[in-house]
C-alpha cells in the first residue's frame, strides 16, 4: 500500500498534503534515530490526518473506518488515532512512536512558521535560538498547543530543544519539496 496515494483519496488541499509529507519525513527521521521501522513510522505520519479535510468534526474517529477499508492494520489505526489524544479523541498513545507523532504533528507546523516569517523563507536559516524565542511568544503560531507538546516531551524523556532540533533536521531533508 502506498500511504501517499491512500491519503490523496481523502485529501486534496495542497497545504494538508504538504503537512502530511512533512510529518511523514519527520517520523522517518525519528524512526532512524531509534533504529525502528522507518517505513511504518513514515506511513503513520503520512496517514495521520486522513480524515481531517472531509470530516474535521470527527477527526481521529472517521479514520478508523477509512483505514480499515483501505486495508491498514490495527497498529496503524491506533497510532493514527492516538495523535489526537487530549485534543479530539481519547485513544491514548501507548508507545514512543505514538508519542513522537503527537508531538511533531504540531512542531512541524511551528518550525515551518518560523521559516515563513524570515525574509528568505528558508528552513536552512532557522536556528534553535529563533525557535526558542518564538516558542515563548504565545501570539506566534497560536494554534500550537505548547503545554501539551511540553508534557509529551517530558513523558518521552526528551527535551523540547531536542525535539525542535531533530524535527528541524528532518524538515531540512525535504526543504525543496516543501518550497522552503
Amino acid at each position: 500500500m502506498n500511504a501517499l496515494e491512500t491519503l490523496k483519496k481523502y485529501t486534496t488541499k495542497p497545504n494538508l498534503i504538504k503537512h502530511a509529507i512533512a510529518v511523514a519525513a519527520t517520523m522517518r527521521h525519528f524512526a532512524k534515530l531509534e533504529g525502528e521501522d522507518e517505513e511504518f513510522w513514515s506511513n503513520v505520519g503520512m496517514l495521520h490526518d486522513i480524515d481531517y479535510e472531509m470530516w474535521p468534526d470527527t477527526h481521529c474517529h472517521k479514520c478508523v473506518e477509512i483505514l480499515k477499508a483501505e486495508g491498514y492494520d490495527e497498529r496503524t489505526i491506533h497510532a493514527v488515532q492516538s495523535h489526537g489524544y487530549e485534543l479530539c479523541c481519547e485513544v491514548k498513545p501507548e508507545n514512543y512512536m505514538e508519542m513522537v507523532l503527537g508531538t511533531i504533528d504540531q512542531l512541524t507546523g511551528f518550525i515551518i512558521a518560523c521559516a515563513l516569517i524570515r525574509p528568505e523563507k528558508k528552513l536552512l536559516n532557522v536556528e534553535l535560538s529563533s525557535m526558542q524565542k518564538r516558542w515563548k511568544s504565545p501570539s506566534f503560531a497560536m494554534g500550537t498547543q505548547r503545554e501539551r507538546i511540553e508534557r509529551w516531551c517530558e513523558r518521552m524523556g526528551k527535551s523540547l530543544d531536542y525535539m525542535l532540533v531533530e524535527t528541524h533536521k528532518a524538515l531540512l531533508g525535504i526543504s525543496d519539496e516543501l518550497g522552503l
